[in-house]
C-alpha cells in the first residue's frame, strides 16, 4: 500500500490586530491560520509600515513562534500598520490582511514638587509643576485625588480636569490626616501619580514669620535721582504677621515713603527719588514674640560736581601736562573717571583730549606749534558728566622752534621708452555707408610720432578719414565706407627709441535687401 501526503504553504494568520501600545512600541495579537498546508507550522514572520507608505519593514528575520509579538523603535504619535506571514516546512504563507492603523504613544510622567502652599482648618492648598515628560499625547490636564490615612479608597476633588498647576481641596475634615496625590492626563491616559512624602493635617498651623528678600535687594541698591522705587518683599508667617519699617534705625517718614502691607508681602513706594531717601531700610516681621529682620541698602545717586583747581603744570614740545583735584560733591557714589577738553584761543573750538580717564591729571599730545591752548574738565559717575566743567586757570603756549628741513636728494627717473602697442588692431568686417572706427593704444617715451597707413600708402589729409590720438588711444574714423575702402590698414608709431607698427584687415560687405532674402 502507498501513503500520499500532500503539502502546500499555510494559508495567512487571520484577525492581525494591536492590543496595546506604549511609547514606542506596540503589541500585536492574531490568530494561527485555518489551514496549515498539510505541515506543522513553524513559525511567523512579521512586517510593519507607517500608514500610507507602501514600503514594509521587516521586524524579524529567525522564525517566531508565539502568536503575540511586541513591536519596538516606533516614532510616537505616528500611526503604523502590521502584517504577518506564516511559515511551514514547505515555505511562506501569503501575508494577512493588514491589521488596522495603530498609533504609539503614551502617558506623560507624573508631575514633579507637589507641595502643599497652604493648610486651614478645612482646606488644602496644593501646588505643582508639570510633568518634566510630555510626548505627542500633549497634556490635557490633572486630576487631584485624595484619601483619609490607612484608606485605600481615593477620593476624586475636580469634577472637572485642573488646567493649572495648583488647586484649593476644599470640605476637608478638621484634625484629619489627608494623603494627596495629584494624576496628570491626556488621550494616553493617566499618568503615574505624584505625591507626597507625608500625610497633611488639616488644621490651622502656627507657621513662623519668614522674609523671603529678593536677591536683587540682597546687595546695595541703587537709583537716579528723580526714578521710581517701588519695591516689593514677600513674606509668609501665621497668624497674619505684622510689619514695620525703619530706616537708618527709625520708624520711617511717612510722608517721605509710602508703605503697603498685605497677608503676604509689604511694598515700599517712592514716587521721585531724592538724594535724602539714602540710607539703610530695614523690615521687621513680628507674631507676637517671634520676629524676622531684613535689611535693604538704598543708594540714591545724581551727576556730580565739577572738579576742583584745574591747571597746566608743564609744557615741553607739543605737550602740555594738567592737573586737578576730585569734586567736592561726587554724586552719592564713586567717580569713575573725567573728560578733558582742549581749545585753542583762536578759535576757541573744544575738542576732547581724553574720556574716562581715572587719574585726576593727564598729558595733552600733538598741540600746534604757535598756538595758546586753554583747557578744562568734566567728572563722570554712574550717572554721567557733570553739567559743569572746571576751567585752567592758566594756559598752554606752544612756542615756535627753529626747524631744519632736510630734503632728501632727487634723482629725476629716466622714463624713455620705445613705442610699444599696448592694444593691437582688431580685423573688422563692416555694412557699407555706414561709419565706422578701428582702434589700438601705444606707449612710448617721447610721446611717439603716430602715421596711419591703407595697404601700405599713408592716409594724407582725406576728410573721409579722422585720426585722433587721446592719452595713447589711437582711433582711425572711416566716415561713410565704401566697397573700395576695403583692405590692409596699419599703424605706425616712431620716436627716437625705435618704430613700431600693427595691422588689421577692413571688409566693407554690401547691405543685403531683406526683401530679396525673403524671396530666395
Amino acid at each position: 500500500m502507498i501513503f500520499v501526503k500532500i503539502v502546500d504553504v499555510p494559508d495567512p494568520p487571520e484577525n492581525v490586530r494591536c492590543t496595546s501600545v506604549g511609547e514606542d512600541c506596540g503589541t500585536i495579537l492574531w490568530d494561527a491560520p485555518i489551514f496549515d498546508g498539510g505541515a506543522p507550522l513553524k513559525g511567523y514572520l512579521m512586517e510593519r509600515k507607517k500608514k500610507g507608505s507602501s514600503r514594509w519593514t521587516k521586524l524579524n528575520f529567525d522564525v517566531y513562534e508565539p502568536t503575540t509579538y511586541e513591536a519596538k523603535r516606533m516614532i510616537e504619535g505616528v500611526y503604523y500598520e502590521m502584517r504577518v506571514f506564516a511559515i511551514n516546512s514547505i515555505g511562506l504563507s501569503q501575508p494577512s490582511l493588514t491589521s488596522k492603523p495603530f498609533m504609539p504613544i503614551a502617558a506623560t510622567s507624573e508631575p514633579i514638587r507637589l507641595s502643599v502652599h497652604d493648610v486651614t482648618d478645612s482646606t488644602c492648598s496644593l501646588k505643582w509643576l508639570a510633568p518634566e515628560k510630555i510626548g505627542a499625547g500633549g497634556l490635557d490636564g490633572y486630576v487631584i485625588e485624595y484619601c483619609k490615612e490607612g484608606d485605600t479608597e481615593w477620593v476624586v476633588a475636580n469634577q472637572e480636569l485642573c488646567e493649572r498647576q495648583g488647586f484649593v481641596v476644599r470640605g476637608l475634615p478638621v484634625g484629619e490626616k489627608i494623603d494627596f496625590r495629584v494624576v496628570a492626563v491626556n488621550i494616553a491616559g493617566r499618568s503615574p501619580p505624584a505625591s507626597l512624602g507625608q500625610p497633611v493635617t488639616i488644621r490651622e498651623i502656627m507657621e513662623y514669620p519668614k522674609i523671603r528678600l529678593p536677591r536683587d535687594l540682597r546687595t546695595r541698591f541703587i537709583r537716579k535721582v528723580g526714578e521710581k522705587i517701588n519695591l516689593t518683599i514677600p513674606f509668609q508667617g501665621k497668624p497674619r504677621p505684622v510689619a514695620t519699617w525703619f530706616k537708618d534705625g527709625q520708624p520711617i517718614d511717612p510722608t517721605m515713603v509710602s508703605i503697603r502691607n498685605s497677608n503676604v508681602d509689604s511694598i515700599l513706594f517712592i514716587r521721585s527719588a531724592e538724594r535724602e531717601h539714602t540710607g539703610k531700610y530695614e523690615l521687621v516681621l513680628k507674631i507676637e514674640n517671634m520676629e524676622d529682620r531684613a535689611a535693604i541698602q538704598i543708594q540714591i545717586v545724581d551727576k556730580p560736581g565739577p572738579p576742583q583747581k584745574l591747571h597746566v603744570t608743564e609744557v615741553w614740545g607739543f605737550n602740555a601736562a594738567t592737573e586737578w583735584e576730585p569734586p567736592k560733591d561726587n554724586g552719592n557714589c564713586e567717580i569713575t573717571g573725567y573728560t578733558i577738553q582742549k581749545a585753542d584761543l583762536k578759535t576757541k573750538e573744544w575738542f576732547t583730549v581724553y574720556e574716562h580717564n581715572r587719574r585726576p591729571n593727564c598729558t595733552a599730545t600733538d598741540l600746534i606749534m604757535g598756538n595758546e591752548y586753554m583747557f578744562r574738565v568734566y567728572s563722570v559717575n554712574l550717572c554721567g558728566r557733570s553739567d559743569d566743567p572746571c576751567f585752567c586757570k592758566n594756559t598752554a603756549v606752544i612756542a615756535k622752534t627753529e626747524l631744519e628741513i632736510k630734503r632728501a636728494p632727487y634723482t629725476k627717473k629716466d622714463k624713455s621708452c620705445a613705442p610699444m602697442f599696448t592694444q593691437p588692431l582688431v580685423d573688422r568686417s563692416v555694412v557699407a555707408g555706414y561709419s565706422t572706427a578701428i582702434s589700438c593704444s601705444v606707449k612710448g617715451y617721447p610721446k611717439p610720432k603716430i602715421v596711419w597707413m591703407k595697404n601700405k600708402m599713408i592716409l594724407g589729409e582725406n576728410p573721409k578719414f579722422l585720426m585722433r590720438n587721446y592719452q595713447g588711444v589711437l582711433t582711425l574714423n572711416i566716415r561713410k565706407p565704401g566697397t573700395f575702402d576695403s583692405g590692409k590698414y596699419s599703424c605706425i608709431a616712431v620716436n627716437d627709441l625705435g618704430k613700431e607698427e600693427v595691422e588689421c584687415k577692413l571688409s566693407v560687405r554690401l547691405p543685403t535687401d531683406p526683401d530679396k532674402a525673403k524671396e530666395e
